[in-house]
């Protein structure tokens, strides 16, 4: 997997995603994430994993043609229901994950953070629902996973603006968990993982599945209604135009059709 880098130590998996400086993703990342997330769910001596990324975002959203500042895409070319399949096996891992967030979580780089049970951060972290922005719906669960993490009110904020939310508010909206500084990111990541890891295993995983509980079922209803939005909306004129505006970092000019 060439990737990612997996190492296992104290009972805790690092997953470190190798695709500086951005971190973009496409069906065939997605589809090695969730090949070692299973491997390390069916692993008994793994008993938390820690899903980070190397360069200067955690992932800055689904790859674009030209990778010009990774903030859109085009999701016809991406095979969006074939990510979003891949990124179910993500959520159906028995484990708990902890994402250590640097720089930008854009996009479905935003819903692969919220793949994670917790996020560490640091002040330059930034998350952003930017799919409105690219005349597009989101996908990735997110219209499951940000209410249901941060309430409806602030998720709609950020959905329906685009906005970007730096480390100091997702920490105070509850998007992440802990803010350290970047030196102590991984560390810090790697320490909740441990502490968590030192409990009794069968407990722990019998917790968070009563914790989750029904939430990959209503995350396959929800990835069905995304896709099928996004395929219509994939069709209209602003579409197009999102995505080169966002290109050329410019205001979008949207007709409505």
């Amino acid at each position: 997997m060439s990737d990612l880098a997996v190492n296992l130590d104290q009972h805790v998996a690092l997953i470190e995603i190798q695709r500086p400086p951005h971190n973009h993703f496409d069906v065939e990342l997605i589809t090695q994430l969730a090949d070692v997330f299973e491997q390390m769910d069916r692993e008994p001596d793994c008993r938390a994993l820690v899903l980070a990324s190397q360069g200067r975002s955690f992932c800055a959203g689904a790859h674009f043609r030209s990778e010009a500042d990774g903030a859109g895409v085009d999701g016809r070319e991406l095979r969006a229901d074939d990510i979003y399949t891949q990124a179910l096996r993500l959520f159906a891992c028995g484990k708990p994950v902890v994402a250590a967030v640097q720089g930008a979580a854009v996009g479905g780089g935003l819903g692969l953070a919220l793949v994670a049970d917790f996020r560490v951060a640091t002040p330059a972290s930034r998350f952003v629902a930017n799919f409105v922005r690219l005349g597009i719906h989101p996908g990735f669960g997110l219209t499951h996973t940000l209410p249901r993490l941060v309430g409806m009110q602030c998720a709609q904020r950020m959905f329906l603006t685009a906005c970007s939310v730096g480390g100091e508010e997702a920490l105070q909206i509850g998007l992440v968990d802990r803010l350290v500084a970047s030196s102590m990111l991984l560390a810090e990541a790697l320490g909740l993982a441990r502490s968590i890891a030192a409990n009794a295993p069968l407990a722990v995983v019998s917790t968070r599945a009563t914790l989750r509980r029904g939430l990959l079922e209503a995350l396959r209803t929800q990835t069905a209604h995304e896709f099928s939005e996004q395929v219509r909306l994939f069709q209209t004129e602003d579409h197009p135009e999102g995505v080169r505006a966002v290109r050329e970092k410019r205001t979008g000019r949207f007709v409505g059709r």
